[in-house]
């Protein structure tokens, strides 16, 4: 990130040095803490707000390039510090749902493949397409479609590049339950895991789904 959009970011994330990388469970976790919750709130919606409308406004590729690598170098905590308190139906909430759906992706890149793979085969729903993963999808395609998602947050249309995660997480959803249900016989542990996971991928589905509506509405704030 360079000079202003660095710092629009890293104002409350300097102590964040070295990437920290949430497993699986990442979906499980609840950000808490004791701070004021209308100066995170104000904190949380300028950030968001300063942060994409002056990626928007460079056509430097290296801006961009740099916004979307940001949790690769500073860690997927450093835009928790930010975001992950917001609202599901946000600004920040969105952004927050977007780096965080990117960090578990490109974590367990065979992992994801492997059940959005799955999802595609057992849904019948223009989801996979909509996602636009291509197929069969393997580790390199599913981090390319983490990575063409979020180009699409500051280069494309917003609505559509949260519509296309929505539906990235419908699909892995789908193939996480499907999963699942083949290993409640023999390893319910794992079973009960994914099956989790599925509910939260499909609470994330649901949430980008309502943040796209309201971009289109001008209500998104």
């Amino acid at each position: 990130m360079l000079s202003g959009e660095r710092r629009t970011v890293e104002r409350v994330t300097d102590e964040f040095h070295r990437p920290v990388r949430l497993p699986g469970e990442i979906f499980e976790n609840k950000y808490e803490g004791g701070e004021d919750p209308a100066t995170i709130s104000r904190a949380a919606h300028d950030t968001a707000s300063a942060l994409l409308m002056r990626v928007r406004a460079t056509d430097d590729p290296e801006v961009l390039q740099r916004v979307v690598a940001y949790t690769d170098e500073h860690g997927i905590d450093a835009v928790a510090e930010l975001w992950a308190r917001s609202p599901a139906t946000s600004l920040p909430g969105a952004l927050w749902r977007i780096y965080l759906l990117r960090s578990f992706i490109t974590t367990d890149a065979s992992g994801t493949a492997f059940y959005f793979q799955r999802g595609s085969e057992v849904l019948r729903t223009i989801d996979p397409l909509v996602a636009g993963a291509s197929m069969p999808t393997g580790p390199d395609e599913i981090i390319g479609l983490a990575n063409d998602i979020l180009h699409g947050v500051f280069r494309g249309d917003f609505a559509v590049a949260l519509e296309r995660a929505s539906a990235f997480c419908r699909v892995t959803s789908a193939g996480c339950t499907s999963v699942a249900d083949d290993l409640e016989p023999t390893e319910s542990e794992r079973s009960s895991t994914l099956t989790r996971r599925a509910l939260r991928l499909e609470q994330f589905g649901a949430d980008l789904a309502s943040c796209a509506r309201l971009w289109r509405t001008g209500s998104l704030e």
